[in-house]
């Protein structure tokens, strides 16, 4: 049995079977771990959801900002944009079905040595304290009041975590750090309109990752999120997101080994 960690597919089907059938990828004996943003941009977002679906326990998902921006459209509190490519799962006839396994996809799993989120994690989160934060948004993502929440997700502040934090401002957080994140102060505060490579980090702003003294080193943190840092490896950090839905390549590592395949998209 092997586990393959792949980046953002975004809607890329035939690429991301491109890469399943060069890794030989078996769903008998095999397992796959997709770090979010499956949909969007790309032009086969429905078959995607359909594929990982129907792969069942063999597949391991976490949610990216893109697969919430699906449930936030499909619940009325946002519009395409002309580049979206959403409407492909929200025409579907299987609509309801594929919306509600998105919804029941966390935003963080924690196994072995390992700890797989789209985005980021920040400073002072435990991996225990930021899988508790992620199991409190996903109750109330799955709860009565699951279109409120999604109606209040959007937006860039609170810009840091505190304790104190209750409500919408509270699950905000959270989701902006596990799914949206680049960039942080030293102290945990989030630049989050900030998009570029870490040679361009606004002003008194790092790699999350870079951030001196993080209390997460416990685990190997598996993301995607960040298509202009790139396949980027340190002891620490596997980071996927490739660009596969720019012309870029999609990439996954076999985590027994480190071994990595990538295909061009």
């Amino acid at each position: 049995m092997a586990i393959y960690a792949i980046g953002d597919i975004q809607g890329c089907y035939s690429v991301l079977l491109r890469l399943l059938e060069r890794i030989a990828f078996d769903p008998a004996v095999d397992r796959l771990w997709a770090v979010g943003d499956l949909v969007n941009r790309g032009p086969e977002s429905v078959q995607t959801l359909r594929f990982l679906r129907d792969l069942g326990d063999a597949a391991t998902v976490v949610l990216g900002n893109h697969d919430l921006y699906l449930l936030m459209v499909a619940a009325g509190h946002k519009r395409l944009d002309d580049d979206d490519t959403l409407f492909q799962v929200l025409e579907a006839p299987d609509r309801d079905v594929l919306l509600a396994w998105v919804a029941s996809r966390p935003l963080m799993h924690v196994e072995g040595d390992y700890a797989m989120l789209h985005a980021g994690l920040l400073p002072r989160w435990t991996i225990g304290k930021a899988q508790e934060l992620a199991n409190e948004v996903s109750a109330a993502l799955n709860g009565p009041d699951s279109k409120k929440l999604l109606l209040h997700l959007g937006g860039n502040q609170p810009e840091s975590w505190s304790e104190n934090l209750t409500g919408w401002d509270r699950y905000r957080v959270v989701v902006n750090a596990l799914t949206r994140m680049r960039f942080c102060t030293a102290d945990g505060r989030m630049a989050l309109r900030a998009k570029g490579p870490p040679a361009q980090a606004p002003a008194d702003t790092m790699p999350w990752f870079m951030v001196p003294d993080r209390f997460n080193r416990t685990h190997t943190i598996v993301c995607g999120h960040w298509s202009a840092l790139g396949f980027y490896r340190m002891p620490g950090l596997i980071a996927l997101d490739s660009g596969c839905v720019w012309g870029g390549k999609l990439t996954a590592v076999r985590l027994e080994d480190g071994e990595v395949f990538q295909v061009q998209a």
